[in-house]
């Protein structure tokens, strides 16, 4: 939503949650129940997709935070850049919750594997429900957090002013808490499937090391059970950060390459705007050239 016109965030979050509902409901469900019938076996493989995938993505974050050049385009908001625009944004939102939304039916289906079929069946429709308004209905309320806070900071009560002021001044400090926390949320959750994976196809040394590490602290009075906890986070998160600078090193040069991972230049991209307006591009003086009648049938 960063950037969006504040009368479209609402309606883009709706066109996401729509398009989540129908990627678990349509998509997801029907194909994890043909999989986890005929062949189950393949459920480990796809949570370590999912896994590489989550890896990927935090790691890709890090590095762009500490090495990374934004394109001029990326900094534009999308409000600038046009209706197209918003739509790729929703699009690729959707894209992404997919990926996402895979993983966490996979998850659940792994969790009920000795259920009958419907029972499978019937629990992931309310995985898959609870989840989606879950995730949405919250995105929703921190969108639109400060619009509420600038709303109460009109009311007559002394109280509601201040806490519409205090709304309006955290919510920045409260999205980048969640940015850190969402991004450390994704290493650690790809690097502990990316280990029970490991451990399950039969190679135990990462699981077995992390649990050597964990073992000191178990054994502590009160805090052990948190403390071991949380070493096995660290663990799993600095894993996943390796295994996603990895998968980097090997996308980042296929990109590339690759026609689809191509972007065109800001020249380009004017070029093709230009065309898709009916004006033709500018010349290298920044002059338009003159335009001559044509005859239509031409």
């Amino acid at each position: 939503m960063s950037g969006a016109d504040p009368s479209r965030e609402l309606p883009m979050i709706k066109k996401i949650f729509w398009g989540s509902l129908r990627n678990k409901l349509l998509i997801i469900l029907p194909a994890l129940l043909l999989i986890s019938a005929f062949i189950p076996g393949v459920i480990p493989f796809i949570l370590m997709l999912g896994g590489t995938y989550l890896c990927y993505e935090g790691a890709e974050k890090v590095w762009h935070k500490f090495f990374g050049h934004h394109e001029a385009e990326e900094d534009t908001p999308a409000v600038d850049r046009g209706p197209e625009a918003e739509a790729k944004v929703t699009k690729g939102a959707i894209t992404t919750d997919f990926i996402l939304s895979c993983e966490i039916m996979v998850i659940a289906m792994n969790e009920i594997s000795a259920e009958s079929i419907w029972a499978r069946a019937a629990i992931l429709v309310v995985v898959a429900l609870a989840i989606t308004v879950a995730v949405y209905g919250a995105v929703a309320l921190i969108v639109k957090m400060d619009d509420i806070g600038l709303h109460l900071t009109k009311k007559d009560s002394a109280g509601s002013k201040r806490f519409g002021e205090l709304l309006v001044k955290g919510m920045p400090a409260v999205l980048t808490t969640i940015t850190v926390i969402g991004t450390v949320a994704m290493l650690w959750v790809g690097g502990h499937i990316m280990l029970q994976g490991a451990y399950d196809l039969g190679w135990h040394l990462p699981y077995d090391l992390v649990h050597v590490l964990e073992a000191p602290f178990a054994g502590i009075a009160v805090a052990g059970g948190f403390l071991a906890w949380l070493v096995n986070t660290l663990c799993s998160a600095v894993i996943g950060l390796a295994w996603g600078l990895v998968v980097m090193a090997i996308l980042t040069p296929l990109l590339k390459v690759l026609p689809f991972g191509k972007k065109k230049s800001g020249h380009e991209e004017g070029d093709v705007r230009a065309a898709v307006d009916g004006h033709q591009p500018a010349t290298a003086d920044g002059h338009q050239p003159a335009k001559h009648d044509a005859d239509p049938a031409s």
